[in-house]
C-alpha cells in the first residue's frame, strides 16, 4: 500500500501538467507535422493523444507484466516497472520536444502496467476472505496519492521551474524503489523455482482470447463485470463537469469541490466501510449492492433539480464503485489458479483500460448529439448488465 501510494503520488505530480508542457511545442517538430497530415494537428487533439498514450501503453503491457510476475516474481516485476517510471520522469523533466514528451509517456505507461501485479501481490499476501477489503484499502491508498500528487507537482513547478515536477517525481521513485527493495518480500510461491518445477503459465494473448471466446467462464465473467462497470463510471467522470455546468452553472471555481467530494467518499468507503460490509454480506452480494447503487446514482443524475438531490445522487456513485471493484477483483483472485494470478489480474487491467478509453468517447458523443442525460442512462444500463453477469457467481467461489 505504501509502494502504491508513493507511485501514484509521482504519477499525478506530472499528469495534470502534461497539457501545459505540450503547449510549448505547438506546431513544432516532425511528430506534430505527422499528426497535422492526418487531420489531427489541433492543439486539443495532440494533447489528448499525449494523455491517452500512457493508458494505451499501460493496457498493452499489463498482461505481460502479470505473466512475468507469475514466472519470475512480483517483486522484480514491480522494481523494473518503477525503474521505467523513473526513467520517464527524467525524460519529462528535460523534454525539449513533443517527441520526447510522447516517449516519456509511453515508457511510463509501459512501466505503469504493474497495477495488476500489485493487486496480485495483495491477493498472495492475504487470505481469500480478506482480499476484497485489503484490495479496498489498496485503492484507498492510491486515491490518497491521486489527491496529494497534483498539489506537490504544482508546488515543485513553482519552486524549481519546468524541470522541478519531473525531478521531484524521479526522487520520489528512487525512495519508493529503495522502500520496496528493503521491505517488499516476494509473495509468489513459485518465484525462483526451477523451470520444470513451476506450473506452466499461458501466454498473455492466449488469456485475452480466452476471455473473449469464453465469456461465461467465472474468470471471464468477473473481468467483463469489472470492464463494463469501469466504462460506466469513467463515462460519467468524463462529462460530469459539462453536465453540471449546463444544469447548475457550476464552473471552474466550483467543480473541484465536486470531485473532492467524490474522492473523499471513495477513500472513506474503501478504508472504513468496505471491510465490515464484506464480513457481513460477502463479496458476491456486496458487489451486487454496489452495482445497484452505481446504477441508481447514474440514472438519477439527469433528474436532479437542486444541490441536495445532486449531492445524494453523486454520493451513490463512489459508494457503488467502492463496493463493486474491490469485490470483483477479490473474487477473481479466488477463481483463478495461484500460478496465473498475476496474468489474469493484468488481463483485467487491460479490459478495464479499454473501458476507460471507450466509455468517455461514447459519453462525449452521446452528450453532444443524443441528449445531455443519455450518457448517464447508458451508464446505468451498463451497471445493470454487470448485475446480470454476476448472478450465480457464488457457486464458483471456494467455501469460506
Amino acid at each position: 500500500m505504501v509502494t502504491a501510494f508513493l507511485d501514484m503520488v509521482g504519477l499525478l505530480m506530472v499528469l495534470p501538467l502534461m497539457p501545459f508542457y505540450a503547449q510549448r511545442f505547438v506546431g513544432q517538430g516532425p511528430l506534430w507535422a505527422f499528426f497535422d497530415r492526418l487531420g489531427m494537428g489541433g492543439e486539443g487533439a495532440v494533447i489528448s493523444l499525449l494523455v491517452s498514450s500512457f493508458a494505451i501503453a499501460q493496457l498493452v503491457s499489463a498482461p505481460f507484466w502479470g505473466r512475468v510476475s507469475d514466472r519470475v516474481g512480483r517483486r522484480p516485476a514491480l522494481l523494473v516497472g518503477m525503474a521505467a517510471s523513473g526513467i520517464a520522469y527524467i525524460g519529462f523533466a528535460f523534454a525539449n520536444s513533443l517527441e520526447l514528451l510522447f516517449l516519456s509517456r509511453i515508457v511510463q505507461g509501459a512501466g505503469g502496467g504493474t497495477t495488476g501485479v500489485i493487486q496480485a501481490y495483495v491477493a498472495d499476501a492475504t487470505e481469500p476472505k480478506d482480499r476484497a477489503k485489503t484490495l479496498g484499502w489498496l485503492s484507498a491508498a492510491t486515491n490518497a496519492g491521486v489527491a496529494l500528487g497534483p498539489v506537490l507537482g504544482s508546488g515543485a513547478a513553482k519552486l524549481f521551474g519546468n524541470s522541478g515536477p519531473g525531478l521531484v517525481a524521479f526522487g520520489l521513485t528512487i525512495i519508493t524503489m529503495a522502500f520496496a527493495f528493503r521491505y517488499l518480500t516476494e509473495s509468489n510461491e513459485f518465484a525462483g523455482a526451477a523451470a520444470h518445477e513451476r506450473p506452466k503459465v499461458q501466454r498473455s494473448g492466449t488469456a485475452v482470447r480466452r476471455v473473449l471466446s469464453h465469456p461465461m467462464e467465472p474468470a471471464s465473467r468477473l473481468i467483463w463485470m469489472y470492464a463494463v462497470g469501469m466504462g460506466a463510471f469513467q463515462g460519467m467522470t468524463a462529462i460530469l463537469a459539462l453536465f453540471l455546468n449546463a444544469r447548475f452553472q457550476i464552473g471552474v471555481g466550483q467543480i473541484g469541490w465536486v470531485f473532492t467530494y467524490i474522492g473523499v467518499i471513495s477513500v472513506v468507503a474503501r478504508a472504513l466501510v468496505l471491510g465490515p460490509a464484506v464480513d457481513r454480506f460477502r463479496e458476491p452480494r456486496l458487489s451486487r449492492i454496489g452495482q445497484t447503487l452505481l446504477a441508481i446514482g447514474l440514472g438519477a443524475l439527469p433528474f436532479t433539480t437542486n444541490y441536495a438531490t445532486l449531492a445524494l445522487a453523486i454520493l451513490l456513485i463512489p459508494l457503488g464503485t467502492a463496493f463493486t471493484f474491490p469485490c470483483v477483483t477479490g473474487m477473481l483472485s479466488q477463481v483463478i489458479a495461484n500460478h496465473e494470478r498475476g496474468l489474469y489480474m493484468g488481463v483485467q487491467q487491460t479490459f478495464g483500460g479499454l473501458a476507460r478509453v471507450i466509455g468517455p468517447i461514447w459519453a462525449g458523443f452521446a452528450f453532444d448529439y443524443l441528449g445531455k442525460g443519455v450518457p448517464f442512462y447508458t451508464g446505468a444500463a451498463l451497471a445493470g448488465i454487470t448485475i446480470v453477469l454476476g448472478l450465480g457467481i457464488e457457486k464458483h467461489l471456494p467455501a469460506r
